[in-house]
């Protein structure tokens, strides 16, 4: 049984849950459903989590655990594209299938309008009008952008497409 089949597990008590004890219930559901694949998940979020609060000897809070999240769903990315370069599509698979379970505990991803709102904001605010300026708009974008589920990469390219 998945996370969203739990009865217990609605939209309202999610929100009262800390992403900690999410990711606790969620991997005692795995465990109990077989899921191996969400169980091996979880676990690494929780390792990837643990290491960082051990490196920082202190504890995350959830903005913090969703920033390593993202950086793990980055990394599965690249591997996903190192796969399919090696031709080898079951391992980029799995990759993807890992990258739609941690994908479920992020905040939901703005819209591309949302993005493009705040970008423009940013650059009305800094008078920003040439490449010269992608630092500085880049920083505070995403400064903006803070504790949201944001693809660097894509801020990026829009930010390059505006001031060009």
């Amino acid at each position: 049984m998945l996370r969203d089949e739990n009865p217990l597990s609605t939209p309202y008590t999610e929100a009262l849950m800390s992403l900690r004890d999410r990711l606790t219930e969620d991997l005692k559901l795995a465990m109990k459903s077989r899921d191996q694949l969400r169980m091996d998940v979880i676990r690494m979020i929780k390792a990837a989590i643990l290491n960082k609060e051990v490196e920082l000897r202190k504890d995350l809070d959830d903005a913090e655990m969703s920033r390593i999240m993202a950086t793990l769903i980055k990394q599965r990315r690249e591997s996903v594209e190192q796969f399919e370069k090696a031709h080898r599509i079951e391992l980029a698979e799995k990759e993807r299938k890992e990258i739609t379970i941690i994908e479920t505990y992020l905040p939901k991803a703005l819209s591309a309008e949302e993005l493009d709102r705040i970008i423009v904001s940013v650059l009305a605010d800094t008078g920003s009008r040439s490449l010269k300026d992608m630092g500085a708009v880049m920083k505070a974008v995403m400064a903006r952008l803070a504790g949201q589920t944001v693809d660097g990469k894509q801020v990026s390219d829009l930010v390059r497409a505006k001031l060009t």
